[in-house]
């Protein structure tokens, strides 16, 4: 399996300078739309089930402004029915947010044809905001004649009392193709048992297998070919004759009760019945499950596991430009599926990341590169100056940190979190408690606990000085935390690190640890990590479920070689 990768930055421009034409089997895209609110992505409380702290990924509100008319107008020169299609939604709509959206989306869509092999795939995700829009700008680029299917998925159940229309509760996929020579697999879903009672109710005596009975007539009655008399009875058959004798002499036919012939068809060798455009089985992620990553638009892997297996090979690859937290991206990789995808934060791209590390074990980012995140201190100093929460969030990803609410003045000096575990010695009795706290030594353990603890990070893009190491020594006091980091962009002075060794130390399992530190940039790109107790088995994101199945052995495989 080739290696996957992973892109930072505006997915048209990566498209038009990373992807080459018809290299892609399946796209599959969840476009953000949403004219009045803001994205949040939410992380889950220490214990995991808990998203307290929101942070804001980005603002999916269109405006029809200099940038929408840009896109607009270069679709429109370009020609073509796409053209005429914007032209039209113009006419329709007026210059507002939506036709806005619509710009944006169309040049998009288009470069995700050119991306796609004769053979492709392409499955946009939407909601009825602006789903029927879509369709229609679909059209303009795939054809009308390569719409597939329009895929209902209940993503919630109606909620609350329908007053004054019926309450929402699906999503749209649309599913379209380039030819005519297209991969399709049919998906089957297992027989109900109240399907299989009622179908399926006759058994060997003999095997014990479950069977029903299905005609042998031909519905055709103009068949000469097919007509001729089998067990006394002349009809026309579905079947030739020589096939029907060997049909009969296997013992598959059983002659009913009113004279004619039925077929036996067994239950173990059905495949199931095929599903429909209309998908009820796929639960949406709700709180407790265990896939939650906190991510707001995180669909189901299931969903995409669908998806995927319906229309790729093994070796096909996968296109997400939205990936977001990178469901369909743990999809393909699970799958054995090679995958590109696009997000334009960093705060996505190291939720990926993260997600990747969990499911599929730490030498995972050995399989796939990141193209857009700096490589070196020149790289993180212009993301520095070009965007310091960029920066902020691409740097906590280096220590695998989640970043705190983004709020102006509001942070309280936290940028962000780490928590990790910490087994704690319990006191067997008032009398050891009591020589425990003496000699403040560690007894030998008879009993632990298990103990939540977290590690506060500060980010300084600019200057940083002895000010922030002090800030930094009154949040641990307030917060309550073990350990706290100051990531820097510039070498710490003298002054800084005296006062950083000057709030003492963590101490846990006969080991001590720096309760501040101070870790450079140039330091984390170098490798450097964290001195905390059990590094391995920090958390900060909710980790992803590990990954089962073939490509889960292929993967433990390749890297025990």
């Amino acid at each position: 399996m080739g290696q996957n990768v992973l892109y930072y930055g505006d997915n048209l421009k990566v498209l038009r300078e990373h992807v080459a034409d018809e290299s892609v089997d399946l796209v599959y895209l969840d476009p953000p739309f949403n004219s009045n609110a803001d994205y949040n992505v939410l992380f889950s409380e220490k214990d995991g089930t808990q998203a307290a702290s929101q942070i804001k990924a980005f603002g999916d509100t269109w405006h029809w402004d200099q940038a929408a008319a840009f896109d607009y107008q270069n679709v429109v020169e370009a020609g073509g029915k796409p053209s005429q299609c914007l032209q039209a939604f113009r006419t329709l709509l007026g210059e507002n947010d939506m036709l806005a959206y619509l710009s944006m989306m169309a040049p998009r869509l288009i470069e995700l044809r050119r991306v796609m092999k004769q053979t492709g795939s392409i499955y946009l995700h939407c909601d009825p905001t602006a789903g029927h829009y879509l369709k229609i700008l679909m059209d303009a680029i795939f054809g009308a004649e390569f719409f597939r299917s329009e895929i209902i998925w209940r993503r919630t159940t109606a909620k609350g009392l329908a007053t004054r229309a019926l309450p929402n509760n699906h999503d749209s996929i649309f599913c379209y193709h380039k030819s005519d020579d297209f991969v399709f697999k049919p998906i089957y879903m297992p027989h109900s048992q109240g399907r299989i009672d009622k179908h399926y109710s006759q058994i060997e005596e003999v095997t014990g297998r479950r069977y029903t009975l299905s005609d042998l007539l031909n519905p055709n009655p103009d068949r000469p070919n097919l007509t001729y008399e089998f067990m006394g009875l002349t009809r026309v058959w579905r079947w030739t004759k020589d096939r029907m004798e060997a049909a009969n002499a296997a013992g598959l036919i059983v002659k009913t009760k009113s004279g004619i012939p039925r077929y036996k068809r067994y239950l173990d060798e059905q495949s199931g019945v095929p599903i429909d455009d209309v998908w009820i089985d796929i639960f949406p992620i709700n709180s407790r499950a265990q896939e939650r990553l906190g991510y707001p638009t995180q669909k189901p892997e299931e969903l995409l596991e669908r998806i995927i297996n319906s229309s790729t090979n093994e070796g096909d690859t996968v296109l997400d430009p939205f990936c977001g937290c990178g469901t369909a991206i743990a999809a393909a990789q699970k799958l054995d599926r090679k995958w590109i995808g696009i997000d334009i934060t960093h705060l996505a791209i190291s939720l990926i990341k993260h997600r990747m590390f969990t499911a599929f074990g730490e030498k995972i980012d050995k399989t796939y590169k990141i193209v857009g995140e700096p490589e070196d201190i020149s790289g993180a100093a212009q993301l520095a100056v070009d965007d310091p929460y960029q920066f902020q969030w691409w740097a906590l990803s280096l220590v695998h940190a989640r970043p705190a609410e983004q709020k102006k003045g509001a942070d309280k000096g936290i940028d962000g979190r780490l928590y990790f575990h910490d087994e704690q010695y319990v006191p067997d009795g008032p009398r050891e408690k009591e020589d425990a706290k003496q000699t403040k030594i560690d007894l030998p353990t008879r009993a632990t606990r298990l103990e939540t603890k977290q590690v506060i990070f500060s980010v300084k893009a600019g200057h940083a000085s002895v000010p922030h190491v002090r800030d930094l020594v009154g949040v641990l006091s307030r917060e309550k935390a073990e350990i706290g980091v100051l990531i820097t962009m510039e070498e710490p002075t003298k002054p800084m690190r005296a006062e950083a060794a000057s709030a003492g130390f963590y101490k846990s399992g006969g080991a001590q640890f720096a309760r501040v530190q101070i870790l450079t940039v140039r330091e984390l790109l170098e490798g450097r990590k964290v001195d905390m107790p059990g590094w391995h088995e920090q958390r900060t994101f909710k980790p992803a479920p590990k990954a089962k199945g073939k490509q889960a052995h292929k993967q433990e495989e390749m890297f025990n070689e």
